[in-house]
């Protein structure tokens, strides 16, 4: 079997500012995570490292983007790689996808969600959508499935798009004569339109009871 090889040289504390954004960063991040990953700094601090890469240009984030962005003068910890840019690329596209990879062992999951409280409203919105994303519930009276014993069936209708379509406007005016092509309104909070224009239906505001026969 082959050796395992140590590519850390070294773990180096640097000022967010002075770490270099890698070019090549394929991740988006959302307002929703920024706000839960500084909810855990804030409750936690730094427990884990950023990864960098030393170029000519200064040192160049492999991972740790978002933790660089959050506040400019913060001094965050950084494992410096001894990796070339063709291995960093590899890190770069890797190194969250295999963490997904984990299959969640639901009785530990709950179990750890059971011990653990959060002060920071957004790391609390963190730990419950981990919940309901493994479906798991505080109570027996939340499961849906408990609920839907002896209903009657039904057939899903397929409502997905035939296809989607990104569009990118280059001007307020361009974004105004498109929305008056296919006549429908385009706001600055829109993020997606039906052609033709479609109902929307709205499952938030109706539930199901007993009715009486």
């Amino acid at each position: 079997m082959s050796t395992i090889r140590d590519r850390i040289k070294e773990l180096r504390r640097v000022k967010a500012s002075d770490l270099v954004l890698n070019p090549q960063n394929w991740r988006k991040h959302t307002t929703a995570q920024a706000s839960a990953l500084r909810a855990v700094l804030t409750e936690i601090g730094y427990a884990d490292a950023l990864l960098a890469r030393e170029t000519e240009a200064g040192l160049e984030l492999v991972d740790g983007h978002l933790r660089k962005s959050l506040d400019p003068d913060q001094v965050v910890p950084v494992l410096i790689l001894d990796v070339t840019e063709d291995e960093a690329k590899k890190i770069l596209l890797t190194h969250d996808p295999i963490t997904g990879m984990a299959q969640a062992d639901r009785d530990q999951l709950k179990s750890l969600l059971d011990d653990v409280s959060a002060e920071e409203l957004a790391l609390k919105d963190l730990l419950e959508g981990l919940a309901r994303q493994h479906q798991l519930y505080a109570t027996d009276g939340d499961d849906p499935n408990a609920h839907w014993q002896n209903m009657p069936g039904f057939t899903q209708e397929d409502q997905r798009p035939f296809q989607s379509i990104h569009m990118h406007f280059r001007s307020r005016a361009d974004v105004e004569k498109f929305a008056k092509l296919i006549d429908q309104k385009i706001t600055d909070r829109t993020i997606y339109l039906w052609f033709p224009r479609i109902q929307i239906e709205v499952a938030r505001n109706k539930r199901y009871t007993t009715v009486s026969q």
